[in-house]
């Protein structure tokens, strides 16, 4: 997957099914505390955050069940797959994360990792509130009907 974001980011991994299962609030962006190996594996483009999520540990957000996979010519220097990675925010936008999702009772799921203009690589964590499956059925038919009424505007013409 290495399509281009809009800005002239690249893409490295996306969580598509995050918009179809979770009500949107409010996304940020943040830096990722990777390793070497983690980098390189990362632009190899074979990485999964489908079913990653992000928490507050201490007065810290770390992501987990990330999956990375390992670096084939790193051989003994190599990183855990799954292992909890930091997140590099400013703190009061970590506070204020804290606080919706102790509070709230929210999550945090991140949407993308991307690598920035100056190759570092970044992550978009979303604010979610969970569907449940009738607001789930409505997105679908939503974006069915979405899908018929482009095709109808198409023949129209």
């Amino acid at each position: 997957m290495t399509a281009e974001k809009g800005g002239g980011h690249r893409l490295a991994a996306e969580n598509r099914k995050a918009r179809f299962s979770y009500h949107i609030v409010d996304t940020w962006e943040a830096g990722i505390q990777l390793t070497g190996t983690e980098i390189k594996s990362l632009r190899g483009g074979r990485s999964n955050i489908t079913d990653s999520y992000a928490a507050p540990y201490g007065d810290e957000i770390f992501l987990y069940n990330c999956y990375i996979p390992e670096y084939l010519q790193a051989n003994r220097f190599n990183h855990e797959t799954r292992r909890p990675r930091r997140l590099l925010m400013h703190r009061k936008e970590i506070h204020k994360l804290m606080g919706a999702v102790e509070r709230d009772g929210m999550t945090l799921v991140p949407l993308d990792i991307h690598f920035n203009d100056k190759g570092r690589a970044k992550i978009t964590l979303a604010l979610v509130k969970g569907k449940n499956a009738a607001d789930k059925r409505e997105t679908e038919k939503e974006r069915e009907w979405n899908r018929e009424k482009s095709r109808l505007m198409k023949y129209r013409d």
